[in-house]
């Protein structure tokens, strides 16, 4: 499929109450056509890995466009300069989540970015750092136990952050490092401790959200943790 089919293929899916709904969950809804995600997925099948008409659909005149261009591009080809263009025009929670999970942790500059992006101060490419960091934890199965503690004392200096976008990476990220063995499972909850002592409203939140789970009988259970 080329630029103009695709667009129209999106264009015919259109649902504009699906659209309206998206309010709900902070989603922009200028330029949302409404598609659902069994018709993106089936779209994604239908095109494939294409670079080029990804490149195309970012700038293409729907947001969907934008969420599509991240399911398609090919990881290889992006550049470090590639991710910086399109995180500065992260404007939702959506968009960052989908280009961090489908594509940038699957790129050569993944651990980099997370980290770089983490101390950045616009709202949304902090929160690009901490879903990249949480992505990486549930994606990355061969990655070393050092990898992932190098983010545990930026979830730590960045969980006072209390906007609502960002704290809530912070957290996600926390939870999905404590959640892939017992060594990070004690290291994440030492973490919580430790950011419940600082004292911030959402750190507090943060912190105490997280050990809810990485105490959970049922994660406790899945990583064989003996009381």
């Amino acid at each position: 499929m080329d630029f103009a089919e695709v667009v129209e293929f999106l264009e015919a899916h259109a649902d504009p109450e699906y659209a309206k709904s998206m309010a709900r969950y902070n989603i922009p809804t200028d330029n949302l056509l409404g598609i659902s995600g069994p018709v993106v997925k089936e779209l994604v099948g239908k095109v494939g890995r294409d670079h080029e008409l990804a490149l195309q659909l970012w700038e293409g005149p729907y947001r969907e466009c934008r969420g599509l261009a991240c399911r398609i591009a090919e990881p290889a080809k992006v550049t470090e300069e590639l991710m910086e263009e399109w995180v500065a025009r992260f404007d939702s929670w959506g968009i960052c989540d989908v280009a961090c999970g489908y594509l940038f942790i699957y790129t050569p500059f993944a651990w980099k970015k997370a980290i770089e992006w983490a101390g950045r101060e616009e709202e949304f490419v902090r929160r690009s750092g901490f879903s990249m960091m949480a992505s990486l934890a549930a994606a990355d199965k061969e990655a070393e136990d050092k990898e992932f503690l190098r983010f545990l004392p930026l979830i730590k200096e960045y969980s006072g952050d209390e906007r609502n976008f960002v704290k809530k990476a912070v957290n996600w990220a926390l939870r999905q490092v404590g959640k892939r063995n017992p060594a990070l499972n004690n290291a994440a909850i030492e973490t919580a401790e430790e950011i419940i002592e600082i004292g911030t409203k959402s750190g507090r939140w943060i912190a105490r959200d997280a050990l809810r789970e990485l105490r959970s009988e049922k994660v406790q259970k899945r990583l064989n943790i003996s009381e």
